[in-house]
């Protein structure tokens, strides 16, 4: 393992959404933070004000790609995470969770490191068991126009379980459920953002399907220190840990949230559900509660206030 007087950090898609967020936490917490993306979805915006930060460093660079640097922990955050932009590129969508899971695993291999996989809630598919643990294995449809993300990520779950058998690699691996808050991109198709932005402008509010579909809303800083206390579980912590709010919603009764916090008069309209969306997702936090003493603090009315604000203040808002 690489050794420094601070902490080295990796993080994979350091410039999206939850990247960013990671970064700024880090570098809160003393260390020195590597931020690696390509920028197709995460904008230098999210990372503009850690640049003057001496302790952080900023490489443009895709992670189907080898890399070669000297860490101590990696954070693999890398892949599209919207349907909008992993269904851009579906082909590039898979190998940025497999080869890129690959690569990192390979440098973490070479150098010793312990690495952290972003999983998502998606291996469990359309559930059809419900809140969803993390035994669950899932009913996810392998060939349809989610699988390049979905399966990427199931695979990618395998890659990293392998190498813990196999290499005796300290590995981590976090199911994340929705998760909102600042710096979502505001054209990334999720219902939180796509809500909130048509709510400013005054738009209709586009529910697909009949609404009555549920989803449970974990606020970003709750997520990261989920992060932070998984990463730093004591070694052998292997199994997936599912990561979210476990308070669940229908999407009308967000919908109505999101027109009341914003004052707006948008009227919602109703279109036709998506291929494999899912109906039910809400996680089982047990595990989570009992390996790491982790559950969410922020109430969704207060970081609701928190993303309303961040995208209010971004010109020319449109989606």
């Amino acid at each position: 393992m690489a050794h420094f007087s601070r902490k080295r950090v990796l993080v994979t898609g350091g410039a999206g959404f939850l990247g960013s967020h990671l970064c700024e936490r880090l570098l809160d917490d003393g260390a020195d933070v590597i931020c690696v993306d390509n920028f197709f979805t995460g904008p230098k915006d999210n990372i503009a004000k850690l640049m003057a930060n001496p302790s952080f460093e900023v490489m443009r660079h895709d992670i189907t790609f080898s890399l070669y640097v000297e860490v101590d922990e990696i954070y693999n955050l890398a892949c599209p995470a919207s349907p909008i932009h992993y269904q851009h590129n579906p082909v590039q969508t898979t190998k940025t969770s497999v080869h890129g899971a690959i690569n990192m695993l390979g440098l973490a291999k070479r150098v010793g490191a312990k690495i952290f996989q972003a999983s998502t809630s998606e291996v469990y598919g359309d559930p059809n068991v419900h809140p969803q643990p993390e035994e669950y294995l899932g009913n996810v449809n392998p060939i349809g126009p989610r699988a390049c993300y979905d399966e990427g990520k199931r695979c990618a779950e395998t890659l990293f379980s392998d190498y813990h058998r196999e290499h005796g690699l300290e590995i981590r691996i976090a199911r994340i459920f929705n998760t909102y808050g600042p710096r979502m991109h505001p054209n990334d198709g999720r219902v939180v953002s796509n809500f909130i932005v048509q709510a400013l402008a005054g738009d209709d509010i586009t529910i697909y399907g009949d609404g009555k579909q549920t989803r449970s809303f974990c606020y970003v800083d709750d997520l990261i220190e989920g992060f932070i206390q998984l990463m730093n579980a004591p070694d052998g912590t292997a199994q997936p840990v599912n990561l979210g709010n476990p308070e669940e919603f229908t999407i009308l009764d967000f919908a109505q949230k999101v027109i009341e916090k914003t004052g707006s008069k948008s009227k919602l309209v109703f279109k036709d559900l998506p291929t494999d969306d899912p109906m039910q997702r809400c996680p089982d936090i047990s595990r989570a509660k009992k390996l790491l003493n982790w559950e969410p603090t922020i109430a969704l009315d207060a970081g609701l206030d928190k993303t309303i604000e961040y995208f209010s203040s971004i010109k020319d808002l449109k989606i």
